[in-house]
């Protein structure tokens, strides 16, 4: 892993706004983990997390780690998301997003044999006890880069 990613993401201009850090990514960009306290300017009218700020939160990270996991053979692009909100935020949230080998050679072995392929991947924002605040989606476009155009 590039030492410096999660100092550059942690000052990005949307997660600093929004008060979101990253606390640990793995060297093999197969984990990460991700948190966001409550803060006067990420809160909603409810004083609870913006729905905007939880999405944030988890948005590029399974890109992010498919790019590193995969390789510059290949073009990995967010297609679609959708967040489900299941209780009020509170405090401080957190994420923990895994990629297993598993899936990495499913989706290289998928792209031997097709030119494109859109797989799901869902995290979980939690809250200090555990409970789900929201469920998120992303729906990912993956496809081998054309070795003629580079």
């Amino acid at each position: 892993m590039k030492p410096h990613m999660r100092t550059l993401l942690n000052i990005w201009p949307p997660f600093l706004g929004a008060g979101i850090r990253v606390r640990r990514i793995t060297p093999d960009w197969k984990e990460i983990d991700v948190e966001m306290k409550l803060r006067w300017w990420n809160r909603n009218y409810v004083g609870t997390h913006y729905g905007g700020s939880l999405y944030s939160m988890v948005d590029p990270f399974f890109m992010l780690m498919l790019i590193e996991n995969l390789g510059k053979d290949y073009i990995v692009w967010d297609k679609a998301a959708s967040i489900r909100f299941r209780k009020p935020g509170r405090g401080t949230v957190f994420a923990s997003f895994r990629l297993l080998n598993e899936q990495i050679n499913e989706i290289r072995q998928a792209l031997t044999s097709q030119e494109k392929i859109e797989r799901r991947f869902t995290v979980e924002v939690k809250d200090h006890s555990g409970s789900v605040v929201a469920e998120v989606e992303k729906l990912l476009h993956l496809r081998r880069k054309d070795p003629r155009l580079h």
